[in-house]
């Protein structure tokens, strides 16, 4: 029997019975292959009484949370977030911790002037700001609205000598390699209040001690994976090439590093970046600049910033992306009403803070799209890697709609909204029955159909 899915709140409105051996499903609501869903709480029952639509669905929301308390709230969504994370590093009071708390609201880091205040990273799941979910959601009337997400982690500030155990340097490092990317917050503001742990501000300077130190770690795990390499004798001839591939890409990393460049600089053929891929370099992680400024420097941008200017420089040097942010005025905005923050954001001359500048760069420097689906129940936003193709989107719903694909109903969101919904969609040949090889594109808005 062919399924049809509109995947609003994670699954069809299915009945799942067990049998002898596996489990057979029908589908509740009107005949002829018409698209039904159910809300999430709904699923959620159903499948807490089977065994083979494991726990593993469920995932947190991405909904603003915090563990620096040692509680956490937990709320059940898809698996959407692909367990994302990214690290916010830094030297200690350059104002990390400050801009942890206001992306996440209710993550409560201990926000102190002097260093080392974070030893244990604080971590908040954050929703990805999309203005397209509510445009989305008033075409279909849908009951709720649910973003995707990525987990921010707070971690301890760095100091020169990391690499070496310095300060926190190991826990630091330890931290940072199970994060997916990085965001380094530099400090472009004076405040004689505000103590540097080198006695100056130099935004540039710490950037290079930060870079420095992983390369640095980086380089002594290349050295060490190359000795095991050099030492250990192959088994089989597959082995033996998939040892020779990844000695030489980790020989072009280190004649990077060498050269004072990360090793995210150097391209790799998809075989080398899968050989040293196990290895977690700390310079292969994608890197977005936030240079926190006062907030005079926020109507400009930091125009009129040197640190900012010299920020600049360094950032396109790096070929990173610089975000100009107001740690201290972001903490300020979360505790103000809308209409009170919008007027403060007025009087300081923008019209939005840099939060949300951080947070879809964050999102774009890890090669995510959004895709959606949306119904009168719901409507949401699916993180996938550029690049999947459909039966692999669908997958991130459910393991059963990409095994089980038959094709997907696709429409662009532009064409969406310009026509109206599915249906006026379909009348006007504009919505498109994509296969197994369709690669999704960012913005798309999909119903599967599926057969298990």
């Amino acid at each position: 029997m062919s399924v049809p899915l509109q995947t609003t709140a994670g699954v069809c409105k299915a009945h799942l019975q067990s049998c002898s051996f596996g489990l057979s499903r029908r589908l509740f609501g009107k005949p002829h292959g018409r698209a039904y869903s159910t809300a999430a709480s709904q699923t959620h029952k159903c499948l807490q009484q089977t065994a083979y639509l494991k726990s593993a669905f469920f995932a947190p929301l991405p909904t603003l949370q915090g563990h620096a308390s040692g509680q956490q709230r937990h709320f059940r969504t898809s698996v959407v977030s692909m367990a994302l994370k990214t690290g916010i590093v830094g030297m200690p009071n350059v104002g990390k911790s400050t801009l942890f708390n206001a992306i996440c609201k209710n993550a409560k880091a201990q926000a102190a002037n002097f260093p080392f205040c974070t030893i244990e990273p604080n971590v908040g799941i954050v929703a990805v700001p999309d203005d397209r979910l509510q445009v989305l959601s008033d075409i279909s009337k849908s009951k709720k609205l649910v973003p995707t997400s990525i987990e921010f982690v707070d971690i301890a500030g760095l100091v020169k000598g990391a690499s070496t155990g310095e300060g926190l340097g190991n826990k630091f490092l330890a931290n940072i390699r199970e994060c997916d990317s990085i965001v380094q917050v530099v400090r472009c503001f004076e405040d004689d209040d505000v103590h540097h742990v080198n006695g100056k501000v130099d935004p540039a300077e710490d950037a290079e001690t930060i870079n420095f130190e992983l390369a640095l770690a980086d380089v002594a795990q290349i050295e060490k994976r190359l000795e095991r390499l050099k030492k250990g004798r192959a088994k089989t001839k597959e082995e033996q090439a998939s040892n020779e591939i990844e000695a030489a890409a980790l020989g072009r990393i280190m004649t990077a590093l060498d050269q004072n460049q990360p090793a995210r600089s150097v391209e790799l053929s998809p075989e080398e970046a899968a050989a040293v891929r196990p290895l977690y370099l700390l310079t292969m992680k994608p890197m977005v600049y936030a240079a926190n400024v006062a907030e005079d420097d926020l109507a400009d941008l930091g125009a009129a910033n040197k640190h900012v200017q010299t920020m600049r420089k360094k950032a396109a040097g790096d070929s990173c992306e610089l975000i100009i942010v107001s740690a201290q005025v972001e903490a300020e905005l979360q505790e103000l009403e809308e209409a009170e923050a919008k007027e403060y954001l007025q009087s300081l001359g923008v019209q939005e803070g840099g939060l949300r500048s951080l947070i879809n760069a964050t999102y774009k420097q890890l090669g995510l799209l959004t895709y959606f689906t949306t119904g009168e129940q719901e409507t949401r936003a699916w993180t996938i890697k550029d690049g999947f193709t459909a039966p692999q989107a669908a997958g991130v719903i459910h393991t059963d709609f990409e095994r089980g694909f038959i094709r997907a109903e696709t429409v662009s969101y532009n064409q969406y909204t310009s026509t109206g919904g599915f249906g006026a969609a379909r009348e006007k040949g504009v919505l498109r029955l994509e296969g197994k090889e369709y690669i999704v594109q960012e913005g798309d808005v999909m119903l599967f159909r599926f057969n298990v």
